[in-house]
């Protein structure tokens, strides 16, 4: 065992783990009959394990101190366990139907025990490349993100109870690099952890890293990811961190969670429904030309913002009066002035939004840890079409995201240009 007392579990020692810690061991029955443990973690960063066995289950994950897809080339702080913990508590109590449940977090192990979201759930991202489609998607996921946005933020807090949250979550500061790195960085300049479908993109990875005005707009967005502590934010809401049925939707994986800008979220899972839309083509045959799933992905995609507008705004009206400390009822004491502040606010999220969720498309083509949704298309002339016209769309969103008044512009500029 390491002095902080860390050591990484496998099989053998997670039983002896669960049987010694009776907030797990009591979601089994206390008995170890039929026991069944699956390791399951085929993400970048961590081991997850499902344990499960006639009586109940949970979901074990543990970090460990390096990003797991590269290596201890790449060291990763395993203390990012407790902001995910930390978040998953936080997030669950303000949206409970949308989070999943912890039983047990151990500091020292970094590890988090929490609720088994048991099959049908499946990664909404596998959802996407199978044609499947979620009618409750836009209304869950929007639901998640008005609730969690807005009540950490100043809107409805205290100026005090907003400072004490931000230096709470202070902490995660080597996973706000990373993003910072991956996200606003490497993809504008020659890395050695960049790749792309080769030869078939080298032309438009360079033309990336030599876009001198896609450079000045993605450092404004760089500041604000740094510099802008709006809400507390999952920090990597991708479709890969939703589990879905459906008539589930279910939010996982925050430890990327930090106090930043609320579009970074809202970018992130637009975005990653945009690479999804134009990943369709490639999973199109003879049987299933996708046409009809790529109009459904593009409902989703402008259901998702208009009703997070309206939950959003819904929430700030009823609490408008309360104890939040960004605009004061004894400053903006009219509704003329309410209505104009918070159309400001509106129109600036919503254009935080855009940018953000471009810089996330391109870092997914052009940087180091792609996406399925391209990945598994196996005809790398294929995938490298699919992913062009996706990058040609970021690049002009980035670049241009001020110009869009709506998010029905934005689906159009899709279907008509891309």
């Amino acid at each position: 065992m390491a002095s902080d007392g860390f050591r990484p579990l496998e099989e053998k020692s997670l039983v002896e783990y669960i049987k010694a810690t009776p907030s797990l061991f009591s979601k089994l029955g206390n008995q170890l009959d039929e026991l069944q443990i699956k390791e399951v973690g085929d993400g970048n960063l961590n081991f997850v394990f499902v344990v499960t066995n006639l009586s109940g289950s949970f979901v074990i994950k543990q970090a460990i101190p390096y990003i797991r897809c590269i290596g201890e080339s790449w060291p990763m702080t395993k203390e990012r366990a407790y902001f995910e913990a930390m978040a998953l508590k936080e997030h669950g109590r303000l949206c409970p139907g949308h989070v999943p449940e912890v039983y047990h977090f151990d500091e020292a192990m970094s590890l988090i025990g929490m609720r088994y979201l048991e099959p049908p759930h499946i990664i909404l991202r596998k959802g996407l490349i199978a044609g499947i489609e979620y009618p409750l998607l836009a209304e869950d996921i929007s639901e998640y993100m008005a609730r969690t946005l807005f009540f950490t933020s100043l809107l409805y807090r205290t100026t005090m109870e907003h400072k004490q949250a931000v230096k709470e979550f202070c902490g995660n500061a080597e996973l706000c690099r990373h993003t910072g790195q991956v996200v606003f960085s490497d993809p504008y300049k020659v890395s050695e952890y960049n790749h792309w479908t080769s030869p078939y993109l080298d032309h438009d990875a360079e033309a990336v890293r030599e876009d001198n005005t896609l450079k000045l707009e993605v450092t404004e967005l760089k500041s604000m990811f740094c510099e802008r502590a709006q809400a507390l934010i999952h920090g990597d809401l991708h479709t890969g961190s939703v589990m879905v049925t459906r008539d589930s939707t279910q939010v996982i994986d925050p430890e990327f969670a930090f106090y930043g800008p609320m579009g970074f979220d809202i970018g992130a899972f637009v975005g990653n429904l945009i690479l999804a839309y134009f990943a369709q083509d490639g999973h199109a045959n003879e049987q299933n030309d996708r046409k009809a799933y790529k109009d459904w992905i593009l409902r989703t995609i402008g259901e998702t913002w208009n009703l997070f507008y309206k939950k959003f705004t819904a929430l700030w009206d009823e609490h408008k009066d309360g104890s939040g400390e960004a605009y004061l009822p004894a400053i903006y004491n009219n509704s003329k002035l309410q209505v104009l502040v918070r159309q400001r606010f509106m129109k600036d999220l919503f254009h935080d939004t855009l940018g953000f969720g471009a810089a996330k498309m391109i870092r997914r083509i052009v940087g180091v840890a792609h996406v399925e949704d391209f990945e598994s298309i196996t005809d790398a002339r294929n995938r490298a079409d699919c992913e062009r016209r996706a990058l040609d769309f970021a690049k002009m969103l980035m670049k241009e995201r001020r110009k869009f008044e709506g998010i029905a512009e934005v689906v159009s500029a899709i279907q008509e240009g891309y």
